[in-house]
């Protein structure tokens, strides 16, 4: 697949075709799905807790006697059915994740990859730099890439200045190549990168 190299002024200035192992793979929408479940659930803390009536304080006594009071018999005021007792049934600390094998998730990226290289919502630059973090120019530079929608700027390794200059946009989110999953692929509409993040994909997926 051909795909347009712009600089940041938005001219074209090359042509390069994406490796067709990474970008032109049939779309799993079923791994895709998959692999967003298990990136949700490895996300969960698990640390709710609630005491059952073994470890609500207090109720070691039994509040009246069995019979001759005319009230339901009782055993502890932390029983369930009385206010402040313990919690049945109540959330623990538990561990939510997932497991799922390499080539799945690799199979779900590389979907994720195609399905946006098919739409067109690639965009490539032959470097993305900037001198200082200045938001407005980095506007401008997306402006100039016509890239008027939400957008995941990915990156080859650490840049301060372009991470600076795009955290304070709406729409926009820097991620390094090391990072890259499928979630932040399907919630942005365009996927925006320098010639070197390519690199990077090709050396790392391909």
């Amino acid at each position: 697949m051909q795909v347009p190299v712009y600089n940041m002024a938005g001219e074209k200035v090359n042509e390069i075709e994406l490796p067709a192992d990474i970008f032109e793979v049939p779309v799993h929408e079923a791994v895709m799905h998959q692999a967003v479940v298990r990136q949700m659930a490895n996300a969960r803390l698990g640390t709710s807790n609630t005491k059952t009536r073994a470890e609500v304080s207090g109720g070691g006594r039994k509040p009246w006697r069995q019979k001759g009071t005319g009230r339901a018999r009782q055993g502890s005021i932390r029983a369930p059915q009385w206010k402040g007792g313990g919690v049945v049934f109540g959330p623990h600390p538990r561990s939510y994740r997932q497991k799922m094998p390499k080539k799945m998730r690799q199979l779900a990226l590389k979907s994720a990859l195609s399905s946006k290289a098919s739409a067109g919502q690639i965009v490539l630059v032959d470097a993305l730099e900037m001198s200082v973090p200045k938001t407005k120019e980095f506007g401008t530079v997306l402006g100039n890439l016509s890239v008027n929608s939400s957008a995941l700027v990915l990156l080859p390794a650490q840049n301060p200045n372009v991470e600076k200059s795009a955290r304070n946009l709406p729409g926009v989110k820097t991620l390094r190549v090391n990072c890259l999953n499928v979630i932040d692929l399907l919630n942005y509409d365009y996927l925006l990168m320098p010639l070197a993040a390519l690199d990077v994909i090709e050396n790392t997926w391909g």
